[in-house]
């Protein structure tokens, strides 16, 4: 009697109208030891058990496409999470700047064509208006800026909301992108405690000093930003970092800032000053080689500060000590 072989939709073959199941189709023992077949979902693998022989590869994975993260089950869709620092918020399709495939492969001269054709069309989609081009641009500044500065994403998220409420309120016009961009993103390294100077922001900044010094003013009156002075302490870390200093001179100089702190010196003075001077004052205490220049360079303050502001810290350190 004759059979008829018919192509079903998912590719599997059936006799005489009869669905072929799995194991008919492709076996359930080894074909070169007769051992069990091990199925690996993790690398889309079906391999023996007994010998190690890789049987088929790079299945296609048929199940469900969400995952569940707890012991309730609650099913999450895979894929990037939704973002502040993108334009459309992470929804819109990315394609790679690479011209390979997923085996990292070249890719023949007509598909690279193709795909250069994909990328031009998927940027005019995915930024169809002048206000989107906008927050495009805004968000890779402050991407830039943050990466340079080492801000954490947190900071960076913060730095978004920020922009993307200047431009729903209606402050952009009259000001440039990139002076807004560098204000928010200050705002929001001081709102996390993770401050940096005017002069480091304006170190990696497109524009001078003095517009970001002015928008960040405007910004902070017109959303109505409750941002306390910046702790000096929490300059401490990196200053430390960027001079190579000891832990124990870290240490000191922490300890000088809280004596400070105490005597309500740092009122009415720049924190990153007092975080610099401090730092000089336990370099020198622990003996350790530095000078006020090379402070001024690596932190932004001048050595002026740093010679005036020493003196006092050390003194009320001395006091603290004292009693």
């Amino acid at each position: 009697m004759s059979q008829t072989i018919v192509d079903t939709a998912d590719g599997r073959s059936t006799r005489n109208g009869e669905r072929e199941t799995v194991p008919e189709r492709r076996g359930s023992e080894c074909p070169e030891c007769a051992g069990s077949i091990h199925h690996d979902e993790e690398r889309g693998e079906r391999a023996c058990a007994e010998c190690g022989l890789v049987i088929d590869t790079d299945e296609i994975d048929y199940g469900p496409e969400w995952r569940a993260f707890d012991d309730e089950g609650d099913r999450r869709r895979v894929g990037a999470p939704v973002t502040t620092l993108r334009h459309d918020k992470g929804l819109s399709t990315t394609i790679g700047w690479e011209d390979q495939d997923a085996y990292g492969n070249q890719l023949s001269g007509r598909k690279r064509e193709q795909l250069r054709r994909l990328r031009t069309w998927n940027e005019r989609f995915t930024s169809k208006n002048a206000a989107e081009r906008n927050l495009k641009h805004a968000f890779g500044e402050i991407e830039r800026m943050a990466s340079a500065l080492g801000l954490p994403k947190p900071c960076r998220e913060t730095a978004g909301v920020l922009y993307r409420r200047a431009v729903e309120e209606g402050l952009l016009p009259g000001r440039s992108i990139e002076a807004m961009s560098t204000a928010c993103l200050y705002a929001a390294a001081r709102q996390h405690g993770t401050p940096r100077t005017l002069v480091a922001f304006a170190s990696v900044s497109r524009v001078e000093k003095l517009p970001v010094q002015r928008a960040y003013r405007y910004l902070s009156v017109e959303l109505d930003l409750q941002i306390e002075p910046a702790d000096p302490i929490h300059y401490l870390p990196q200053y430390a970092s960027e001079l190579e200093i000891s832990d124990d001179a870290e240490r000191l100089a922490r300890e000088i800032l809280e004596a400070a702190m105490e005597q309500d010196l740092h009122s009415g003075r720049s924190p990153a000053g007092l975080a610099a001077a401090a730092i000089y004052g336990a370099a020198r205490l622990t003996n350790e080689r530095i000078t006020q220049e090379t402070v001024g360079a690596e932190t932004g303050v001048s050595k002026v500060t740093v010679r005036n502001r020493y003196r006092e810290l050390l003194d009320a350190y001395g006091e603290a000590r004292d009693r």
